[in-house]
């Protein structure tokens, strides 16, 4: 395939090696060489089959409206733009394109939010729960989008319970660690990920890339990894 990789930190480089080990060709475009979208006109897309977004806040939604408007699937690791999902999707419907996004494309993190799924039923027998994240004191945003997804998805089983509070710190070089704890007045409950490298977020979304060839739709990786 030929990708399209946005932005240059520490993942999306990791991305591309990934992307280079399984044979693709991966042009990438930080920050600075996509100003006011300089990188995503029709002429620059045309020959390129997705493109994989692990950039920021502040510019992910206009990076995904050039792309699906230009017809190229995208893979879509940044977070902060979950407010805007009902007019992403609608989007990408309407443009007939193919969208894999993720709070985290870890297999690990994946199967982790399995499991706090399945131990969120504690919350209806007298439980009460929480949710702790720790990352890299560069992290810029705060609680993490996978420490979210982990609340969504306990909702959804406790629906009656309220959402269990995050309580995040940044420090030093963590890479990411996530802990759920459900307490009862008979005993408590640890569950945790601790990843201890970007590789896996990196080989989850070139794999999602691979996996998203032929296809079109809207799909939330939580939903699809174990198909890859």
């Amino acid at each position: 395939m030929n990708l399209l990789l946005l932005g240059r930190g520490k993942t999306g480089s990791l991305v591309a090696e990934v992307a280079a080990a399984h044979k693709h060709r991966t042009h990438i475009v930080g920050t600075n060489e996509n100003v006011n979208g300089a990188a995503l006109g029709a002429d620059k897309l045309h020959a390129i089959d997705t493109v994989i977004d692990f950039t920021a806040p502040h510019c992910v939604l206009a990076n995904i409206e050039a792309c699906v408007k230009a017809g190229r699937n995208m893979i879509v690791g940044t977070t902060g733009w979950h407010h805007d999902i009902n007019r992403v999707r609608a989007l990408v419907e309407q443009h007939n394109t193919g969208f894999v996004y993720a709070a985290n494309f870890s297999i690990g993190v994946n199967l982790f939010y399995d499991i706090a799924r399945t131990a969120a039923a504690a919350l209806n027998h007298d439980y009460d729960g929480q949710i702790f994240e720790r990352h890299h004191a560069h992290k810029k945003d705060a609680p993490s989008g996978t420490a979210m997804a982990l609340q969504r998805i306990i909702r959804e089983v406790a629906p009656e319970h309220e959402a269990l509070e995050i309580t995040s710190f940044r420090e030093g070089e963590v890479i990411g660690f996530h802990e759920v704890i459900f307490e009862s007045a008979a005993d408590r409950i640890y569950l945790s990920h601790d990843a201890k490298s970007r590789r896996g977020f990196a080989e989850g979304a070139v794999r999602a890339a691979e996996w998203l060839v032929g296809k079109k739709g809207f799909y939330d990786f939580k939903d699809i990894w174990r198909e890859l």
